[in-house]
């Protein structure tokens, strides 16, 4: 078994185009409005055809029949959500209940346990264990569905750090969805 290198892993498949008919529905990315800026970790990727970005609430986003939601708690996200649009819901954990409110009638799936590199400090609320950083959810939820993660985390400030504390658990999701062997 060869070990990952500390650059961003890529898929062992062929990346789905855009408008090939196997592709899924992009993903759907509500950022509360009073979330900053420059402190948002998806705001690089602004511009790709597969990430749509909705402000909520101010803006209504795209039918979401046929996605799931990223979330703490749910059943786990597997290779059985692949044809599924991704629902990220993008703010703090004190902004974000109120969101998940909202969208509670698209079905919620969680990600393994991964470890975030990002520096969380609230004084307002406690970051939930199990928390990751939007950018890190969203690349670890695109490895598990096998979807293309080149570019994902290049302007992530904590990709190596993230990428080196969960190495061992990256491989093992990488193992369990080409059937067993890593190099697949």
């Amino acid at each position: 078994m060869r070990a990952m290198q500390p650059a961003e892993p890529q898929p062992r498949r062929p990346a789905r185009g855009a408008g090939s008919p196997e592709a899924p529905p992009p993903t759907v990315i509500v950022r509360h409005r009073r979330e900053r800026v420059s402190k948002c970790s998806l705001e690089p990727l602004r511009g790709r055809p597969d990430l749509v970005f909705v402000t909520y609430p101010d803006e209504q986003p795209p039918a979401l029949a046929g996605y799931v939601r990223l979330a703490l708690h749910g059943p786990p996200l597997s290779r059985a959500d692949a044809g599924c649009g991704l629902l990220l819901l993008d703010a703090s954990w004190r902004l974000v209940r109120p969101m998940e409110r909202r969208y509670r009638e698209v079905p919620a799936r969680s990600l393994p346990p991964l470890a975030t590199a990002y520096p969380r400090s609230s004084k307002l609320a406690p970051d939930p264990p199990g928390g990751l950083a939007s950018v890190e959810a969203l690349f670890a939820a695109y490895w598990i569905l096998g979807r293309p993660t080149a570019g994902l985390l290049e302007h992530y400030r904590w990709r190596e750090p993230f990428l080196a504390h969960n190495r061992a658990l990256l491989q093992q999701l990488r193992a369990d969805r080409s059937g067993g062997s890593p190099e697949r």
